[in-house]
């Protein structure tokens, strides 16, 4: 009985340790979280210092959430932890996308493959908010640019045919991708035929007799 009692009290320490891993990982998780989106809102905004401000705080902090909880597998795969990686991602792949820079790897980002292709699916949203941002002020070939790469986007999940237990529903992921690029694909062009008939209207009243 005695060795039980022992054994009680290792269980109880072992939670304990476990519990407040937790609950440190979900403050880290809620800044990562705050620190991404506050990012993506910069960089639409055209604040490009303040947006790698941001990613920088980011970056910091998803090292030390991965850190913290080195020795807690359970932790570190959870929803909470990986759902935060997947938007320091996103964050990180719209910045560079926007400003026309180098992807960065999930190597480099030291992430899960699955989360960086998740991150990365969620990516396409952004491009969109952008593109239709671009095209309130008209067709731009800027438009095209970010269409074209979520076209890679795309490409490049649907070849992903893999268990939903393995790829974290990327799946159902790339279907509201297809979805997102096809009707940003559908709105410019509609923007490029209103471009070209603003412009033949303009030719044809110059040709108008004084």
């Amino acid at each position: 009985m005695e060795d039980f009692s022992q054994f009680t009290e290792v269980v109880h320490q072992a939670f304990e340790t476990l519990n407040q891993a937790r609950d440190n990982a979900l403050v880290q998780a809620r800044q990562l979280t705050r620190l991404s989106a506050n990012t993506i809102r910069a960089i639409h905004r055209g604040e490009s210092d303040a947006a790698h401000k941001n990613l920088a705080e980011a970056g910091k902090i998803a090292a030390d959430l991965k850190k913290s909880l080195t020795g807690f597998p359970q932790l570190f795969f959870a929803g909470y932890t990986q759902d935060a990686l997947k938007e320091y991602v996103e964050a990180t792949l719209t910045c560079a996308i926007i400003e026309n820079q180098r992807l960065p790897k999930p190597e480099v980002l030291d992430v899960e493959i699955n989360t960086y292709l998740n991150g990365l699916a969620e990516v396409t949203g952004e491009l969109r908010r952008r593109t239709l941002d671009i095209l309130r002020q008209g067709y731009s070939p800027e438009a095209e640019r970010l269409l074209s790469w979520m076209d890679e986007i795309y490409n490049l999940l649907v070849t992903v045919d893999y268990p939903d237990a393995l790829t974290n529903g990327l799946r159902r992921q790339t279907d509201l991708v297809r979805g997102i690029v096809e009707r940003t694909r559908g709105d410019l062009t509609i923007s490029l035929r209103e471009e070209r008939l603003q412009q033949a209207l303009e030719q044809a009243i110059k040709r108008l007799p004084e």
